[in-house]
């Protein structure tokens, strides 16, 4: 059924949720427990527009069905000028869509790749932080680990460790300041317009060179298959975009450091899964049975990043409850809620290590990253993020470190949240000594 817009903002029936946003954060829907437990769409109005929640169990696949939802002209402005990039994968839809992910399926999933940048990435770890007495704010540390570690798997040219430093806290400036409105939503600008213009040099000057690698070779990095990469029309990507698609392999592999700073906050607060997982075999991790890839997957349920992810109504629509929508009405798929949600998960607010033991890849209902089939909209990085979160949970517990005095509340009104301090840690001889004091 086509649906023309049937209500106007006055009389659109859901209230308004853009003081909630910026007040309580993660928080800011209904609540969903006890007698107001929701799973159908939520009307609501945001930024004074109409718009509609989606949530429960029906809600995924909804939500990634193009006949129902598009993402073209769905991000908002300031998230494309800090998270994503101008003309991203993220923005496009159909066949446009379909051949620009192929780009990233094949380095983001094969598995031999992610395995290598696996490597590289517990190289990084053991290098700098094996290293007795040594004190460091966890978030900040990992994200220069995964910045050495992706730049040297990705090709980067023109990065040497100083560039590299400054790439990884740029990195993290994106990610911090996405959601924000002040200072660290401009740091979030400064960081990606600097970064996108040293990598749009790097792609015209390896086009110009031949650097990039030579006409009708396989490319052997992901710069040089960004650099090569033909859209559906067969046309080379804009300098510009490639650009913005190398940043979109990057950042998200430095956003990991998010979650690895979880996972040590996790095992700060249960020692018996820390042993576990130190005691755990090698290679247990890489596959379904393993504890630490498990581990992975309930920090990225558990412990909150995305509160929401947005598309556009394809066409009006009918929802459940009779619901109508016209077509360009604002979806927003309730990320926070569904990853907490009790019709998905049993106790949802309990921290529970052993839930994703014998899983899939891709456990039904788990959207920490988004969801939908790998071929569709879903991240394509999600095989990288719990292959790596997983090794890197693994070295933590093998690693001998305590978390020093400081606040370690994860305060929910902020997005991204993460520990107030960072999670400053210590490691080896002083880490116990090191360890009191905490406010959590």
């Amino acid at each position: 059924m086509d649906v023309s817009n049937p209500l106007t903002r006055r009389s659109w029936p859901g209230a308004d949720r853009t003081v909630a946003l910026f007040l309580k954060g993660y928080g800011w829907l209904p609540p969903r427990t006890g007698a107001e437990t929701g799973t159908g769409p939520l009307p609501i109005r945001l930024f004074g527009r109409p718009a509609v929640v989606l949530r429960g169990p029906g809600a995924v696949p909804f939500f990634y069905d193009e006949r129902h939802a598009l993402r073209s002209g769905a991000l908002p402005g300031p998230v494309l000028d800090t998270l994503f990039g101008r003309g991203a994968v993220h923005t496009l839809d159909s066949a446009g869509h379909r051949v620009r992910k192929e780009l990233f399926l094949s380095w983001l999933t094969e598995p031999s790749r992610v395995a290598a940048l696996a490597d590289g990435t517990v190289g990084e770890f053991r290098a700098r932080l094996g290293v007795p007495g040594r004190e460091a704010v966890l978030l900040d540390e990992a994200a220069l680990v995964l910045a050495r570690a992706v730049r040297d798997w990705a090709g980067l040219p023109g990065y040497d460790d100083g560039a590299t430093a400054l790439l990884g806290r740029d990195c993290v400036a994106m990610v911090d300041g996405f959601a924000t409105p002040g200072p660290r939503h401009l740091r979030a600008r400064r960081a990606r317009a600097r970064q996108e213009a040293l990598l749009r040099e790097a792609v015209v000057r390896a086009r110009e060179d031949g650097s990039g690698g030579g006409a009708g070779d396989p490319p052997r990095t992901p710069f040089e298959a960004v650099v090569a990469h033909r859209e559906a029309d067969g046309s080379l990507l804009p300098p510009d975009t490639a650009a913005v698609e190398l940043l979109n392999i990057v950042r998200p592999t430095v956003a990991i450091a998010w979650f690895t700073t979880f996972a040590a906050y996790a095992m700060s607060r249960r020692p018996d899964v820390r042993r576990r997982l130190a005691e755990e075999p090698e290679g247990r991790d890489e596959g379904p049975a393993g504890l630490a890839r498990s581990f992975a997957h309930e920090v990225r349920r558990f412990y909150p990043f995305a509160p929401f992810v947005g598309a556009l109504a394809a066409r009006g629509l009918v929802l459940d409850g009779g619901t109508r929508v016209g077509r360009g009405t604002p979806l927003l798929l309730d990320v926070f809620g569904q990853n907490h949600d009790p019709a998905l998960w049993e106790d949802p607010y309990r921290f529970v290590p052993d839930r994703f033991l014998g899983a899939s890849a891709h456990p039904a209902g788990l959207i920490p990253q988004g969801g939908g089939p790998p071929e569709g909209h879903r991240c394509p990085g999600e095989d990288i993020t719990v292959v790596l979160l997983a090794r890197l949970s693994r070295e933590l517990a093998r690693l001998d470190f305590a978390v020093a005095g400081q606040d370690t509340r994860i305060p929910l009104r902020r997005v991204p949240t993460r520990p107030r301090d960072g999670l400053r840690i210590t490691v080896g001889t002083r880490a116990r000594a090191g360890a009191a004091g905490v406010r959590s």
